[in-house]
């Protein structure tokens, strides 16, 4: 954990003539602005071997260096909360998150949190970058994560979600009945009129992209398997919204619970008690930090999603059936 933090990164076409602090945040986006203006102005962020100030602008095909010694980087304390571990070595831990649990904290959620029980799991976190966070999964998302444990696998792990090379599918079970599976390529950003809300903008957005196929159509409902190139903060959801299918119990993006005509009192029941969206990570592959050696995990359906898919089956009627593609 003392190896220093030493990184490089040449400035794109699109960056050409920003902030220096602006840039460094999009370069290096494991690291937080504040640190990187901090390292800037301490010298240790340097531009073609120069330093600048964080208000000075950069050009394209500028380098951008870091070279300096691992702190601190969070300051959350560790608190002992199960782990549900599906492996661990030097470098990395992968484990399934439950449905309910943030991954770290934020307003309204100051503990509890994965990265709480991390830092009690592995106090040696506390100094990486997000207490060794490189993805997230939403709140009420289950399913599979990886954390990195070493400075190595942090660099590492997020140049691998940057090229896009972590391989990451979904489970999901939508409101309405497809006719077929598709790719979603929508920008996503900050919805213009509701803050805490994601949408897609034809002006402003950043690139996202979901590939999804059917799996089971049910008399009004289809579960869908989803694979993301991208990941956008709330992607799956605001895509399948945007199409028309969201997810059953996502308020957030699918409003109140859908009642089809005629539903039985069972059906009824589970589709408004459903306490969540129905969305599950079920399987990550990556490249193995250190090794190199590719690596591939899967972790099973949450008790709620398949009692879900239990009484879709026995009171929406399957209308077509490839569940042994999944």
């Amino acid at each position: 954990m003392s190896a220093r933090i030493q990184l490089k990164a040449t400035v794109p076409p699109e960056l050409d003539n920003d902030r220096l602090d602006q840039v460094a945040a999009k370069l290096f986006p494991e690291y937080s602005r504040s640190r990187l203006q901090g390292w800037i102005k301490q010298g240790d962020l340097l531009v073609d071997g120069g330093q600048l100030r964080p208000r000075d602008k950069v050009h394209q095909g500028a380098e951008l260096s870091i070279d300096t010694e691992p702190q601190q980087a969070v300051g959350w304390q560790p608190q002992g909360l199960e782990l549900d571990i599906i492996h661990e070595d030097e470098h990395i831990l992968v484990l399934n998150k439950p449905a309910g649990l943030v991954v770290h904290p934020a307003a309204g959620h100051a503990d509890g949190t994965l990265v709480n029980a991390l830092l009690a799991h592995c106090p040696e976190m506390a100094q990486l970058p997000r207490g060794g966070i490189v993805h997230r999964l939403d709140m009420d998302t289950s399913g599979i994560m990886v954390a990195a444990k070493s400075l190595l696998a942090h660099q590492d792990l997020v140049a691998q979600l940057q090229a896009r090379s972590v391989k990451r599918e979904y489970l999901a079970v939508c409101i309405g009945v497809m006719t077929g599976g598709g790719t979603v390529d929508e920008a996503i950003g900050r919805h213009p009129k509701q803050r805490k809300k994601m949408a897609v903008l034809a002006v402003g957005g950043k690139p996202a992209i979901t590939h999804y196929r059917v799996i089971r159509r049910f008399g009004h409902h289809t579960r869908i398997a989803v694979k993301l190139e991208t990941g956008r903060t709330h992607q799956i959801r605001v895509h399948m919204a945007h199409k028309h299918y969201p997810l059953v119990g996502d308020p957030t993006y699918g409003g109140r619970p859908k009642i089809p005509k005629g539903a039985s009192d069972e059906l009824i029941a589970a589709l408004r008690g459903f306490p969540r969206q129905a969305l599950h990570a079920r399987a990550l592959g990556l490249y193995h930090p250190e090794s190199g050696e590719e690596m591939q995990f899967e972790c099973p359906l949450p008790d709620d999603i398949q009692a879900l898919l239990a009484v879709l089956e026995r009171e929406d009627p399957v209308i077509n059936d490839d569940a042994s593609l999944y």
